[in-house]
């Protein structure tokens, strides 16, 4: 007997998907900050619960673990990480801090960028007390013009170690081409402080060219090495005190995951919200779908991503953290504050107008219902005013919810100054906040150059059942689906995902030249970077225990037209060159994704054709888990299923009427529900309005589509 337990930790709440013999079940817990291990550890007892068994059985069993976290994310934002050194080569001690020509305005909303007189930059990570330049030099083809001088480093090493510094990067010019002065510079800190100071190298971090995004993506990842890594390692050592055997994966924003030691807390960043993405894909083949909007509406933040013509391959190359763009390959999702904790608040400077988010009340207090010492109304307390969500039974009943003191909130800081009801206060919360979300999702898709009306849209996380219908249809999506384990969606993301390593490094390499245009002919270069690549991923993945003939390798180029702007990624054809119909094959597969993502007019290759960044993707597949297939029952859902009747405000009535209340697990295949009507199960509610219905398919999905 085998079990797969899937973990996902956000600012609110703490997911876990479990597979056991054939059965699928999941839980939530809350997410806690100070020992993120406690929440998970109770999280998997309480799914251990549901299948009658302990936790302990169920991770001794456990064949795999895997976890997503947003503990890197959370530390930058706070700024808790450890003092740090930096060390660049000599006179290029303040290209950090001089930064990009825009870099004042990274990170920073559209009202803030226009504040010129008031924006800043942002505070370094490293003052300029802590970075040092040592004697060394290296030119662009990776030939050494000055050697490092060793003394100078163990002078300038001492110096940064006296004025406290807790972990060291060395980012030095050109390194990516040579890494032989930054390994030499490791060498030297491990001699003078063995087994004291963590050492990282960009050469290592991130092998690519341009020297300011290569240097803040390796400060970025040090500075969340410390809390990441000793949070993680806790975890490893919490689940093997309660039986588990194997290693802990980490789920990757690359759209993969891999065990501790071969990831970085950099690739941390937003993972939860790709395995969303991953789980959505995988789920859209199952069920016919190509075209989707995935939408994760959590207790902190809303997160949107697409999937078009079955692939998640929407990359961000120059990702934003916090306030620093860092040069890494990562799958792109979009992030605003919008969720369940998001706290509403009116804003006297704009007439009193009403606000929801980004501020969010988090999981600690929480919202004003949760009686946890919360004095912001917030979303859940507004959908607790209308009577969305019971009181009595939020998470089944585990947690009960105070709503005289979320009304009395709504009351005193939104009802009353606006000269309204508490109802129609609650209700123009809701309206904000679905418009809000509403809108990215509009926005999003018609900036790609889609229509949102193709698309099918995957509601998930905690409230996403709750405000689909609000946000989705406000977007143009005609047909919204949730998931019997929508409240979990990301979890399950992580458990369709394949072992996947990505490895880059930046290299030029000329396939067409200018002019009439000869091919590359030459092939040496190309194939050294791959070979390379390809050892690394070797290696890695067998030091993971799996087999080397099982790595699947997929090879992606940046490549560009001479004279042109536009850097396209392109799958090769190819993972190595062997003759001059390789090249060509290269070449046209580049031409004919360039003029999809710009016009055929802009294929240009009497510029010539230049590669200049290698990206190798180390694939392992994994079994996925499979979703059982259930008989149709016809279109009337069995009495069992009515749980009751409540009042819920309906502004398409404009007030409460006596609503029906269902049981989400005790709906069949074929049922059909008219609005309005609440559909509950133990993690989350389905908010059906007038003039929408429901149908469940053979997979126990709600399909929700207006009359």
């Amino acid at each position: 007997m085998k079990a797969t337990v899937d973990i996902d930790t956000g600012g609110t709440f703490t997911d876990v998907f479990v597979t056991w013999n054939g059965k699928v079940v999941s839980a939530k817990a809350h997410t806690t900050p100070t020992k993120l291990a406690t929440g998970i550890i109770e999280a998997i007892t309480e799914a251990a619960k549901s299948l009658g068994i302990s936790s302990e059985e169920l991770l001794s069993n456990a064949e795999i673990v895997r976890q997503s976290t947003t503990i890197a994310t959370n530390a930058l934002i706070q700024r808790t990480g450890p003092k740090l050194g930096l060390i660049a080569t000599e006179g290029f001690e303040d290209l950090v801090l001089i930064g990009r020509g825009a870099s004042w305005a990274d990170g920073k909303t559209i009202p803030e960028q226009r504040n010129v007189s008031r924006v800043r930059k942002p505070v370094p990570l490293i003052p300029r007390d802590m970075i040092v330049g040592v004697k060394e030099r290296i030119d662009f083809q990776g030939k050494i013009l000055r050697p490092l001088d060793s003394e100078d480093a163990i002078e300038k090493v001492r110096y940064l170690v006296a004025k406290g510094a807790k972990g060291l990067v060395v980012c030095l010019l050109w390194s990516y081409m040579n890494p032989v002065h930054e390994q030499l510079i490791r060498r030297i800190i491990e001699q003078v402080y063995p087994d004291s100071m963590p050492v990282f190298l960009s050469s290592e971090i991130c092998p690519k060219r341009n020297d300011y995004p290569r240097m803040v993506t390796t400060i970025v990842n040090a500075y969340l090495h410390e809390l990441t890594w000793r949070e993680l390692i806790g975890l490893g050592d919490e689940l093997s005190s309660h039986g588990y055997k194997g290693k802990l994966m980490i789920v990757h924003n690359t759209g993969g995951m891999a065990d501790i030691s071969h990831t970085t807390a950099i690739q941390t960043h937003n993972a939860g919200p790709v395995a969303g993405l991953v789980g959505a894909a995988y789920l859209g083949k199952q069920m016919g779908y190509e075209n989707i909007v995935v939408t994760d509406m959590g207790g902190t933040s809303f997160d949107i991503g697409t999937v078009v013509a079955g692939s998640t391959r929407f990359y961000v190359w120059q990702p934003l953290i916090d306030e620093w763009w860092v040069n890494m390959t990562m799958l792109e999702t979009k992030s605003v504050g919008a969720g369940g904790g998001s706290i509403a608040r009116l804003n006297p400077l704009l007439g009193n107008r009403l606000d929801v988010g980004p501020q969010s009340a988090g999981s600690v207090p929480g919202p004003v219902a949760y009686d946890a010492g919360g004095t912001e109304p917030t979303v859940t307390d507004a959908d607790v005013a209308l009577g969305y969500i019971d009181p009595d039974y939020f998470h089944g009943g585990r947690m009960k919810l105070n709503k005289e003191k979320a009304v009395a909130a709504i009351r005193e800081k939104i009802a009353e100054p606006l000269g309204m009801g508490v109802e129609q206060a609650a209700l123009l919360i809701k309206k904000v906040v679905d418009a809000n979300m509403g809108d990215v999702i509009a926005k999003e898709t018609r900036l790609r150059g889609y229509d949102p009306h193709e698309f099918v849209l995957f509601a998930y996380g905690g409230a996403g059942p709750a405000h689909c219908s609000g946000y989705g249809f406000h977007a143009g999506m005609e047909r919204l689906i949730v998931f019997p384990f929508s409240p979990v969606f990301s979890a399950f993301g992580s458990a369709c995902m394949d072992i996947v390593h990505i490895y880059e490094r930046s290299q030029r390499v000329q396939m067409l030249a200018p002019g009439p245009g000869d091919y590359l002919t030459d092939y040496q270069e190309f194939n050294e970077v791959v070979q390379g690549l390809k050892e690394r991923a070797i290696d890695d993945v067998t030091a993971e225990g799996f087999r080397a003939e099982s790595i699947i390798f997929t090879l992606e180029l940046d490549m560009i037209y001479g004279g042109q702007l536009h850097v396209h990624r392109t799958i090769s054809p190819r993972l190595t060159l062997q003759s001059e119909a390789d090249v060509r094959e290269v070449c046209e597969q580049f031409g004919r994704e360039y003029a999809a993502a710009y016009s055929p007019v802009m294929v240009y290759p009497q510029g010539g054709i230049e590669a200049y960044n290698f990206l190798l993707r180390a694939t392992v597949p994994r079994p996925k888990v499979a979703l059982p297939i259930y008989p149709d029952k016809g279109k009337a859902p069995s009495p069992e299923a009515l749980k009751g009747k409540r009042e819920a405000f309906w502004e398409q009535y404009g007030g409460r009427r006596e609503t029906p209340v269902f049981a989400q697990e005790r709906l069949e295949t074929g049922n059909v529900i008219e609005g309005p009507a609440l559909v509950e199960a133990v993690s989350t509610t389905v908010v059906l309005p007038p003039g929408a219905r429901i149908s469940v398919d053979k997979y126990h999905n709600l399909i929700m589509e207006r009359i």
